[in-house]
């Protein structure tokens, strides 16, 4: 497909807020958006990591997304970040307009991780563009439980826009911001960890 086409096809719609009769179509919008990059993947760059940590897992490392699996209801991205391929974002359509966004976290030999499969359901106010998605109480109680309350007020966001996909993390106090450049597949990483 010539990146013209490619870019336009992964065009966001404008801006339209989310409420009762709107869920349907913000979560058919970021499914749309995500589909003409099922298979290819995409290097990024940490562009906001507030505040700084002296032991930065991001730092210095290649980062690349890979929307590697892709079916009607599930759309698979693992993160790879250097040799670390333990990261996959999960986005699940759930019927009635309701959008997930979870985090599968394993370790090298395929088993997962204690901190995984955390994230949440389409929050309110959340326009086509961008989706955000508050911390859901499952997530909660895990955090809890492995004495991250820091966590509890997390909230993470999608964004796609034409040569761009962002991810980020926010909560008070904290803002982890990942862009990925859409106008320039790179060759995909290996498979992640228990994929």
């Amino acid at each position: 497909m010539a990146l013209g086409l490619g870019l336009a096809a992964c065009a966001a719609p404008a801006p339209r807020p989310v409420g009762a009769d709107a869920a349907t179509a913000a979560t058919a919008d970021l499914l749309a958006a995500l589909r003409p990059l099922c298979g290819r993947a995409y290097a990024g760059r940490v562009v906001a990591d507030t505040p700084a940590s002296a032991d930065d897992p991001f730092a210095g490392k290649r980062l690349v997304m890979h929307v590697r699996d892709c079916r009607a209801d599930q759309i698979r991205i693992p993160f790879q970040v250097g040799e670390d391929r333990s990261r996959t974002w999960v986005i699940d359509a759930l019927g009635d307009g309701r959008l997930r966004l979870k985090h599968d976290h394993r370790h090298r030999d395929g088993s997962a991780d204690a901190l995984t499969w955390y994230g949440g359901e389409l929050g309110p106010g959340a326009t086509a563009g961008r989706w955000e998605f508050p911390a859901d109480a499952e997530s909660q109680a895990l955090f809890r439980r492995l004495g991250r309350e820091a966590s509890l007020g997390n909230v993470w966001a999608l964004e796609v826009e034409p040569g761009r996909f962002a991810y980020e993390l926010a909560r008070p106090g904290r803002l982890f911001r990942v862009e990925f450049d859409l106008s320039a597949p790179v060759a995909a990483p290996p498979p992640p960890w228990g994929g």
